[in-house]
């Protein structure tokens, strides 16, 4: 009996460092066994900033996630984020030497592997190539170029890059807990798997991930990956001008933040009071509620406006039928749905990680938060880009095939030298007899 199939993935977050497993149940839903979280302490905005604070939250994650699903963890894949991520657009073309076969999976995987030899500034490693539209023999606006005629094959690419330097410090921190890395996946993709449906991606739609270090960006149209972007700023920062504008502690200021802080300003009652406890032997301080929200909206307005300039520069703002889905950490804050819609005039929805789950006991994946955990598990069973899926299934279907072809032809050959070693046997035997 084939052994079934368990995918790990690990979040290597800002705030917290995730440890999720998962397997498929027979409805092909994704069914989690396991949930591992840490504190993060050694990633400042998606990158490793302290290699040995990072190892010791990955492995105390692991092991949680590890005695929750009863399963060994060797294998997981992994998140990448953090500012210096890059997204560009490169065209690529190949020569095929007949025009009278069809295209095969294979042209369109050469023009890909070929991609991955582009020149790129130094010091950046390629993590995603990722093919748009394809064109044939001058003809664009081609989906699936797969079965057509043609000589020139051409496409355009969305190339993801990241640092080597952060590829290698993730490499290293998992390395070190004890583990492999089967894939490296740009965490808004991962989240994408988790919160998109098929139809919002068809339509076009903007997924915004607001992490605690970092606002990642991914917009989807007719069902292709067209822009990703990452913005240096999350749920942290507005911790931070909570702590400095109310002159309270970090902890304090993200409790505040959490439990009573409001994106739109307005909402927020005049006469609302916090009571903060005082530091060693210190009078309570009293917090306006009022005056919280205000400190949030005014950093909350400044990262949606990078995001709607950042979606008006790709040119896809009129082609977003699906509007914007939040997702992440930072996606919980109090009328923030309210907020984008007003500052961008889309529709708004909150990203909940429930798209392909199944029944499970832990309610909590089901949070915003875990949405990128969720994703990288998906990653493993599911592809980044739809065609791939399809090609890889093409493949292994023409591979069974080939298989079933060859034995009988096998088994025929094998008939015949049988009896003609028989026939020489019986005639050798007969030539002793005289």
């Amino acid at each position: 009996m084939e052994k079934e199939k368990i995918v790990v993935g690990l979040d290597i977050g800002t705030t917290k460092i995730c440890v999720i497993v998962g397997r498929k149940n027979e409805y092909g839903k994704l069914e989690v066994l396991g949930l591992g979280k840490a504190e993060s302490e050694g990633v400042i905005k998606g990158i490793v900033t302290n290699i040995d604070k990072t190892v010791c939250a990955i492995e105390k994650a692991v092991k949680e996630a590890s005695d929750m699903s009863g399963t060994d963890i060797g294998v997981v894949n992994v998140g990448i984020a953090g500012q210096h991520i890059r997204s560009t657009i490169h065209h690529g073309s190949i020569t095929r030497t007949s025009n009278d076969d069809e295209i095969s999976i294979e042209d369109v995987s050469r023009l890909t592997e070929d991609m991955y030899r582009i020149v790129i500034p130094p010091g950046s490693e390629i993590i995603h190539v990722m093919p748009q539209d394809y064109t044939v023999d001058y003809e664009e606006g081609i989906k699936d170029p797969v079965g057509m005629s043609g000589v020139k094959l051409e496409a355009d690419f969305h190339i993801i890059t990241a640092q080597t330097s952060a590829i290698n410090n993730i490499n290293k921190c998992v390395r070190r807990a004890g583990l492999e890395i089967e894939d490296l996946i740009l965490e808004p993709l991962a989240s994408s798997l988790a919160v998109l449906s098929d139809e919002e991606k068809e339509a076009g739609v903007c997924l915004i991930d607001i992490g605690g270090g970092t606002t990642d960006i991914a917009i989807f149209y007719d069902n292709i990956i067209r822009h990703t972007s990452v913005i240096p700023f999350g749920g942290n920062i507005l911790t931070n001008d909570i702590q400095t504008g109310l002159m309270v502690m970090a902890k304090q200021a993200e409790q505040l933040k959490t439990k009573f802080g409001k994106a739109i300003a307005e909402e927020a009652s005049p006469n609302e009071i916090v009571s903060i406890p005082g530091i060693r032997n210190r009078a309570a301080k009293e917090i306006s509620v009022k005056n919280l929200s205000n400190i949030i909206q005014a950093r909350m307005e400044e990262i949606v406006e990078m995001v709607h300039t950042e979606i008006i520069s790709c040119g896809f703002e009129k082609r977003l039928a699906g509007g914007i889905v939040i997702t992440g950490g930072g996606s919980q804050l109090n009328s923030l749905k309210h907020l984008v819609e007003y500052m961008t005039g889309m529709d708004t929805r909150i990203g909940y990680p429930n798209e392909h789950l199944g029944k499970s006991k832990l309610e909590a994946v089901k949070s915003p938060m875990y949405a990128t955990a969720v994703g990288l598990v998906l990653a493993g069973f599911r592809s980044l880009d739809e065609r791939e899926e399809r090609y890889r299934e093409a493949k292994e279907n023409r591979a069974l095939v080939k298989v079933k072809k060859a034995k009988p032809a096998t088994d025929f050959f094998s008939s015949i030298l049988n009896k003609t070693k028989g026939l020489l046997i019986d005639d050798l035997d007969g030539k002793n007899e005289y």
